[in-house]
């Protein structure tokens, strides 16, 4: 077993296992249901910490650790299944050091706290805020990376029993600063209009990493592997057997592992947001941390969680976001007006689940409360 070096302080680390474990819930399900758990417990793995395993019919190579301030798992199929594994750690390594916003040595943090509002910056760096601005102007601003400052104001990962608001008068503040129209890709230029704006892709880096991940994976031969980066589970062709990938969806609110249906899965991703993923309540209030780029406060539009399927990993992470932030009704307008080739899960606040544009013939049928739109 490989030891590598974490950071984190026990402290840090058992404060956001619940959280971390909210987000990680599909991966968990996931493992239970088609791998066997990676971990046992609530200890996050170390970053870096492996399980390789083999089978009489296919090389097999897995591991698991704390990426992106969430956990992680990857599972090779195949020939060089091991040295493909190092590979894909290997590019979130370098992932992690481009698109960390809290990162002090990273390249976006570096671009946010940049000296001059023209910068150049890598291709990976560069592409993801592109992306990230497309689906700003297709949502109308409702998806906007340049949410940072008003995500600052909240924090959803403390340990405190009395969980700070902030001041009506820091939120407007904010919000001034908040514009992703204020923010121009041209090549690998990015340029800015104003000194103060600082972008946050935590809606988007996840799913950019796992399309990249896919694609390395592909480049190299592999035509079977399963990646599951927090909420975000993404398959690459088929098991071995020639069958689908069996994915978990977990029951907001619900105990760690509870599932509100499975669906199956190759060459798809299974990309979940929910206001369960990290929040707290206070006066009897749930406050979450999707926040809402016009009002700088968690959205309430009747939904607990949004699943998007799709072959797009960078579009099902941040359509998943968008689709909490929209409601259902505005969100499948989205998606019809914009052609997108996408199956929606959307659970309300009572955990019913109703489908757009209608449900997979593979979900769980044992499982009640379900309606197609």
């Amino acid at each position: 077993m490989r030891k590598f070096q974490n950071s984190d302080s026990h402290t840090a680390r058992k404060r956001r296992c619940g959280r971390l474990y909210s987000r990680f819930v599909p991966c968990v399900l996931c493992a239970a249901l088609i791998l066997g758990s990676l971990s046992a417990g609530c200890g996050i793995p170390r970053k870096g910490s492996s399980a390789q395993t083999s089978s009489p019919n296919a090389e097999i190579a897995e591991d698991a650790g704390t990426y992106f301030d969430t956990v992680i798992d990857i599972r090779v199929y195949g020939e060089h299944a091991e040295k493909l594994l190092k590979g894909c750690f290997s590019i979130c390594d370098t992932m992690e050091n481009v698109l960390s916003a809290q990162k002090k040595t990273s390249e976006l943090y570096k671009l946010n706290h940049r000296t001059s509002d023209t910068v150049n910056v890598s291709d990976d760096l560069a592409e993801c805020i592109r992306r990230g601005l497309e689906y700003g102007k297709m949502s109308d601003g409702a998806f906007d990376i340049t949410i940072y400052p008003v995500k600052e104001l909240w924090d959803f990962e403390g340990d405190t029993d009395d969980p700070r608001i902030p001041a009506d008068t820091e939120v407007r503040k904010a919000l001034k600063l908040v514009d992703y129209r204020g923010v121009h890709v041209n090549g690998n230029t990015v340029t800015f209009d104003s000194p103060d704006t600082q972008i946050d892709l935590g809606g988007i880096a996840k799913g950019y990493i796992s399309l990249k991940l896919k694609n390395y994976l592909k480049a190299k031969g592999c035509s079977s592997a399963l990646i599951n980066l927090g909420g975000n589970v993404s398959v690459l062709g088929e098991k071995p057997d020639g069958s689908p990938f069996v994915v978990g969806i977990q029951k907001p609110f619900s105990d760690r592992g509870t599932v509100l249906t499975t669906v199956n899965a190759a060459n798809d991703s299974v990309i979940s947001s929910g206001v369960y993923e990290r929040y707290f309540r206070k006066n009897g209030k749930l406050y979450h941390h999707i926040l809402d780029p016009k009002t700088g406060y968690p959205a309430d539009t009747g939904l607990n969680q949004a699943t998007i399927i799709g072959a797009d990993d960078v579009l099902g992470d941040a359509l998943s976001t968008i689709c909490v932030l929209l409601g259902r009704d505005k969100a499948e307008e989205l998606i019809r007006k914009n052609s997108l080739d996408v199956t929606v899960l959307f659970t309300d606040t009572d955990n019913q689940m109703s489908w757009y544009p209608a449900a997979p013939s593979d979900t769980s049928e044992s499982l009640s409360s379900v309606s197609s739109s």
